[in-house]
Order: structure tokens, then C-alpha cells, then sequence
């Protein structure tokens, strides 16, 4: 007689292709990927076996992350191009290409997170905040989607941020309209790619520790913030590194979804 184990095996397959194990064979593009999440990201990812070009504004940080990543043995390829910039961009893939061969993974995690009141915003500001908040993704996934379409195969990840759902931090009127609209883009391309073996999902970091300009966060008291989260401590950047590296591996049946990582500070 069969075990239940065994039952389950042939009755579930796990068909080539749909959990992978590790991502040799791949190329992944991560942007921001000079520091903190977007660093950690291109690590975990190059650590499982991609081949990753990393971008950012610091050609010195981007040069440490492709340096933590061949000490492992990986491969890795900086390329310091402003994303918000369209033409820039097909640069940047043409580029990647020409290094690595088509991008399979797509990592948008770009931000510009000013303090600043409503009605001091200006127009310039309003632009510049969405073409880098948001209009970036498209940019990149305008290039990188008919290679993905073309291979069967494709992971886009949009890191956005829980004030994008929340609202809760005052002064934010640009980055909080931008990062709702990030996921929003990827809810709409996930229906229209799926069919295509593309997948799209936000992720959705909380209150993270990372290095960034506290002068932006002029009302937030870390030991207190600490406090109000249920698992009682500030996210680490791997939190968000494991998850980009399962949506990319075994997260294959996610599509669509905001994957929020915040310690429970915000339930939805």
C-alpha cells in the first residue's frame, strides 16, 4: 500500500520550471542596490545562483555591493544610471544585455522620500517624486517584459512602502501618492503577463533599519517605534532580501499581491 506521502507525490506534481530550487541561469536587475534593501536583495539573489547588474546613484557603493557578491562567488555588474530618466534607461538594459544576456528578474526599489508639506510642494517636486517613485518601474519594465515574454519566464518586484497604504506619516503627499500607484502597476501588468510566465508583486517594507537621512524623519522616535510593533523589533533588510528570493524561486503561485513585511505594526 502507498504512504500518504507517496500518494501526494504522484497526485501533486511539481512540474519543471514552477518551484525552482535556485536561480542559476538567471539575470537579475536591481536598482538602489548601493545600500540597504536594494543591496541585500542583489546578494540573496546572486547567492542563490543569478547573474546580477546592480544600479544606484554611488558608482563606490554600487563597486561594494559587486564586491560582496563575487567574494562568494558570484557575478555582478554595476551600472550607474538615473532611472528616472527614460532614455537612460534603455541604455541600462542594452548595456546589461550586452553583459549578461536578458533580464529574467526585474527589482524596482528607487525612492525619494522628502519631508515636506502639501501645500510647499512645487511642480518640479511633484515630477521629479513620480518619475522616480514610480515612473522608474515602468521605464524598466517597458524594456524587460518582451525578454521575459519571449523566454516564458519573468519575476518583477516593486519594493513600495506602507505609507503608500497607510497614509500615516504626514508631509508626504508625493511619495505616498507614487508608492500606491507602484502597486497598483503591478496589480495591472500581473493580469495581463501572468499568462505569459510573468509574475509582478510589491513588496511593502515597514519600519526598516537602514541608513538613510533621519532629517526626513523629523517625529519618529526609534525605541518607541520599536515598541508599538508586535514583534518588537525593527525589520532587518534580509526581511525583505528573503522575500524578493522566494517570489523569484518557490513564490511562484503569488501574482498581483502586496507582500507587506512589517512586523504586524499594520494588519490588512
Amino acid at each position: 500500500m502507498k504512504t500518504s506521502a507517496e500518494i501526494r507525490k504522484g497526485a501533486i506534481p511539481d512540474p519543471l520550471g514552477i518551484h525552482l530550487k535556485n536561480l542559476e541561469g538567471k539575470v537579475a536587475l536591481v536598482t538602489g542596490a548601493g545600500q540597504n534593501i536594494g543591496q541585500a536583495i542583489a546578494f540573496r539573489l546572486a547567492e542563490a545562483g543569478a547573474k546580477v547588474v546592480v544600479n544606484g546613484r554611488s558608482m563606490d557603493k554600487l563597486k561594494d555591493t559587486v564586491a560582496k557578491i563575487e567574494e562568494i562567488g558570484g557575478k555582478a555588474h554595476a551600472i550607474s544610471t538615473d532611472v528616472s530618466d527614460a532614455d537612460a534607461v534603455g541604455e541600462m538594459i542594452k548595456e546589461a544585455n550586452d553583459t549578461f544576456g536578458d533580464i529574467d528578474i526585474s527589482v524596482s526599489n528607487v525612492g525619494r522620500r522628502l519631508h515636506k508639506p502639501f501645500e510647499e510642494i512645487t511642480i518640479q517636486d511633484w515630477d521629479e517624486s513620480i518619475r522616480i517613485n514610480l515612473s522608474a518601474a515602468y521605464y524598466i519594465a517597458h524594456h524587460v517584459v518582451p525578454q521575459m515574454k519571449a523566454n516564458g519566464w519573468g519575476r518583477i518586484i516593486h519594493v513600495s512602502g506602507y505609507d503608500g497604504f497607510t497614509g500615516h506619516l504626514l508631509n508626504r503627499a508625493y511619495n505616498i501618492a507614487a508608492k500606491s500607484g507602484l502597486h497598483g502597476f503591478s496589480k495591472a501588468i500581473a493580469g495581463e503577463l501572468g499568462p505569459h510566465g510573468i509574475t509582478a508583486n510589491t513588496l511593502v517594507p515597514g519600519a526598516i533599519d537602514t541608513d538613510r537621512d533621519w532629517s526626513q524623519y523629523p517625529n519618529t522616535d526609534v525605541d518607541k517605534k520599536r515598541k508599538t510593533i508586535p514583534v518588537r523589533r525593527w525589520g532587518h533588510v534580509d526581511d525583505l532580501a528573503y522575500a524578493a528570493l522566494y517570489l523569484c524561486t518557490t513564490g511562484s503561485f503569488v501574482n498581483g499581491q502586496a507582500i507587506h513585511l512589517n512586523g504586524g505594526e499594520f494588519m490588512f
